[in-house]
């Protein structure tokens, strides 16, 4: 077991990118904030950063020859985990989120009203809503009723949003999925 663990963690993490004297190429093509761009020869580049005090990262492997940073190691993989976060941050902001709203046959104008109003916030913020009736017990022979009240509450949401079909049943749940209109949040 000690083996196991000394094994463990005396591996060491390779680096993401080809480093120094990792890269094997005879030449590759080199670009840096400090150093002239060009194509030089391997041993070359590495003098270069060397003098410098800075690293050669291999950045566009597959490419003719294969693309080199002159930068220091640690400030290159600072900048891609920044670049990569950022990515990540526009991709969450335009995911469309569904929200939610629940109803039975027999909810009350009042209740009615007030999902109506959280509906039109979601709307205006970019959310599509899904409506969706419970039958409960011997409600499920009544289907009109939820078929009118998911339609009557489709029209009253007629400026903010647009249903993307028809009132359709799943199981003991009848869904109506409303999309924002165009413009909107």
């Amino acid at each position: 077991m000690d083996n196991r663990r000394r094994n463990n963690y005396s591996r060491e993490r390779k680096p993401e990118n080809r480093i120094n004297e990792r890269i094997r190429v005879p030449e590759i093509r080199l670009v840096g904030d400090d150093v002239e761009p060009g194509i030089y020869k391997t041993s070359e580049a590495l003098k270069i950063t060397e003098g410098l005090g800075i690293d050669l990262v291999e950045v566009v492997p597959n490419a003719n020859p294969p693309v080199c940073h002159a930068i220091d190691y640690n400030k290159f993989l600072y900048q891609k985990k920044k670049r990569e976060k950022v990515v990540e941050k526009k991709n969450r902001e335009n995911r469309v989120k569904l929200k939610e709203i629940k109803f039975t046959p027999n909810t009350d104008d009042n209740d009615v009203n007030h999902k109506l109003k959280k509906a039109i916030e979601f709307l205006s913020e970019g959310d599509k809503v899904k409506a969706t009736v419970q039958f409960k017990g011997r409600m499920i022979t009544h289907k009109e009723h939820g078929t009118k009240l998911l339609l009557k509450f489709a029209q009253s949401l007629e400026e903010h949003g647009v249903p993307e079909s028809l009132p359709k049943m799943e199981g003991r749940r009848m869904i109506m999925v409303i999309k924002p209109k165009k413009g909107k949040g």
